[in-house]
């Protein structure tokens, strides 16, 4: 079955967006190692990063309830595009400079984080509630196709030829991403907040989503679950590459393999994460799939072969993404689209928070073991699986979209 024309304009839009995602991944680093040698400075482009999309979340948030969130995802694609085009123009007349590149970075991180909320926020007026899983699974793999199997070797290859050459791709398909958006429908996908229109404080608007998901436990508890999974997921993700070499025995050749392997399980998980809540509802999928996320983390602690690794990966992989799409769809249908830009970023906020944590534990418990902080995230998954059952009623997707 089709889920028609407006959810075929979002969904190349984010396949656009997302490709242009992968490429800059790889060759922003790139660009940015050929103007210094220092790799504080290189590193510091991923700080950046980072410290933006958590600054600006909620004031992003309020403003995808405050506007059309239509011509907000085509402004924010629109914008980075031209600002990467320019920054091209730049590398290409020899004129791109460090600061210049982390200002782009910083302007990237801004834009990247209004076009994924007003996505987001956007797809349940495109396709109908019982359709949500199936969309978000389709949005999912075409991102796990661009960011994980094109878009690196892309940015890679473009760069040995030169170095502006990735920077107009990447640039060229953010104005693809949002010129192909003028395809979406003008009326019938929510529209601005009527009680924004007062133009209360930035800061308050933005409080009354946190209140909203503070007060609503279904929704409120996926966003705690979400903030322990981004725990569990950066403990062993900010080591991995040091438990592959030194457990694994791999060369940078052999953990690329792995970690492309392991995507492969995510993209199982977007086209089957439907046919699961279909068959055994919301609350008895997301424990399932914590639950195998847990038990692929303990496992992958213990094992110091290769190939059962990357079994193991894919499998943790295929949970984080079963997941994940259970998580938005609820969120979807559970938030009401006056307040759904506020909440998805109160939520995006505290995953971020979370992975910022997982982060910093795991190098520290890496001090003392290499597989610790692995097992450590197994037990932070246990954890999640816990505070599910708790907190997840019987039927979430019919929850009330209000508090309580």
């Amino acid at each position: 079955m089709s889920l028609g024309r407006p959810f075929r304009a979002l969904w190349t839009a984010s396949a656009a967006s997302n490709l242009a995602d992968g490429v800059a991944f790889i060759s922003m680093p790139l660009v940015a190692a050929s103007l210094t040698d220092d790799p504080r400075l290189v590193a510091g482009l991923a700080t950046t990063y980072a410290l933006v999309r958590l600054l600006v979340a909620l004031p992003i948030g309020v403003w995808v309830d405050r506007i059309d969130r239509r011509t907000l995802l085509i402004a924010a694609n629109l914008i980075r595009g031209l600002v990467v085009i320019a920054l091209a123009v730049s590398i290409q007349l020899e004129l791109g400079t460090l600061p210049v590149l982390y200002a782009v970075f910083a302007v990237v991180g801004t834009l990247e984080s209004a076009a994924d909320n007003a996505s987001v926020s956007l797809l349940p007026g495109v396709v109908p509630a019982k359709q949500l899983d199936r969309a978000n699974g389709r949005i999912s793999a075409a991102q796990l196709v661009a960011d994980e199997f094109a878009g690196p070797p892309l940015g890679g290859l473009l760069f040995a030829v030169a170095a502006a050459a990735p920077m107009y791709l990447v640039g060229g398909l953010w104005v693809a991403a949002g010129l192909l958006a003028l395809a979406l429908p003008v009326r019938g996908l929510g529209g601005p907040s009527p009680e924004l229109t007062l133009r209360q404080p930035v800061f308050r608007e933005a409080l009354d989503g946190a209140r909203w998901l503070a007060g609503n436990r279904t929704v409120g508890g996926l966003a705690l679950i979400g903030a322990l999974a981004s725990v569990g997921y950066m403990l062993p993700f900010s080591i991995l590459v040091l438990f592959a070499a030194d457990r694994l025995n791999l060369d940078a050749v052999g953990y690329g393999v792995i970690l492309a392997g392991s995507a492969l399980g995510g993209l199982v998980g977007s086209f089957t994460t439907a046919r699961f809540t279909g068959w055994i509802g919301y609350r008895r999928t997301i424990i399932a799939s914590l639950v195998t996320g847990a038990a692929a983390l303990v496992a992958l602690s213990l094992t110091t072969n290769a190939a059962v690794a990357a079994v193991l990966l894919a499998v943790y992989i295929l949970h984080a993404v079963v997941w994940g799409i259970c998580a938005t769809s609820l969120r979807q249908r559970l938030v009401p689209d006056a307040l759904r830009g506020r909440v998805n970023a109160a939520s995006r906020v505290l995953s971020l928070l979370g992975l910022a944590l997982g982060s910093a534990l795991g190098g520290l418990l890496a001090v003392v073991s290499l597989p610790l902080p692995i097992a450590v995230g197994g037990g932070v998954f246990v954890g999640c699986a816990v505070l599910a059952v708790i907190v997840l009623p019987h039927d979430p997707a019919h929850g009330r979209a209000r508090n309580g």
